[in-house]
């Protein structure tokens, strides 16, 4: 009788956090304009928070499984989802659920959302510190972004509006930038677009 042999087998894959910021990058883009005043309504952006926003990011937090970073996993997941969430938000706010649910909406409990994930941002942001600078810089414009809403949901301040379509529109420049170093870098072996040493070591 044959003993039972045992293998390992390793599943590689190549960095998915390229992916996962350009989708960032683009939908935090074309949202700031919205809020910022530049574009009107948001019903032209509900694909791209559904393509870019969700499914790009979900795709890097499956990949980011994968090869055991619950950091990368854990952060593409909860923006990913959050952008499904937005998205959903703007169909009901559009009528696609009928106008009953539209009219119904309490925008005080899409304000507790926002404070759900500036928590969760506030010590994510601590994770980020020690991965690189343009990922922690990335991540307190996402707390800034996450102050705004609240703000602006739960307190009314028009000022919170303006301070989350900037951050956003930072958010995206600053990912755009992350994007491009974390392709070129890889594809050049060697830096070609720093990313900045970690602020704190592990």
């Amino acid at each position: 009788m044959n003993p039972i042999e045992t293998k390992n087998v390793k599943i590689s894959v190549a960095d998915p956090s390229a992916i996962g910021l350009l989708g960032l990058a683009v939908v935090t883009l074309v949202a700031s304009s919205q809020k910022l005043g530049i574009t009107n309504d948001t019903a032209l952006i509900i694909p791209w928070a559904i393509f870019l926003g969700a499914c790009a990011q979900l795709y890097a937090s499956f990949n980011d499984m994968k090869l055991g970073k619950t950091f990368g996993a854990t952060a593409f997941g909860a923006y990913g989802f959050f952008w499904l969430g937005v998205a959903m938000t703007w169909m009901i706010q559009n009528g696609v659920f009928g106008a009953s649910m539209a009219s119904g909406a309490d925008k005080h409990q899409l304000g507790f959302a926002f404070l759900g994930y500036l928590i969760f941002t506030l010590f994510m942001t601590y994770g980020a510190a020690s991965v690189s600078k343009i990922l922690f810089i990335i991540f307190v414009l996402i707390d800034l972004l996450f102050i705004g809403l609240a703000l602006q949901t739960l307190a009314g301040l028009e000022f919170g509006r303006w301070l989350a379509g900037f951050s956003e529109l930072a958010i995206s420049l600053c990912s755009f930038y992350g994007c491009g170093a974390a392709v070129l870098n890889d594809h050049f072996g060697r830096i070609v677009i720093p990313n900045g040493k970690p602020l704190i070591k592990k």
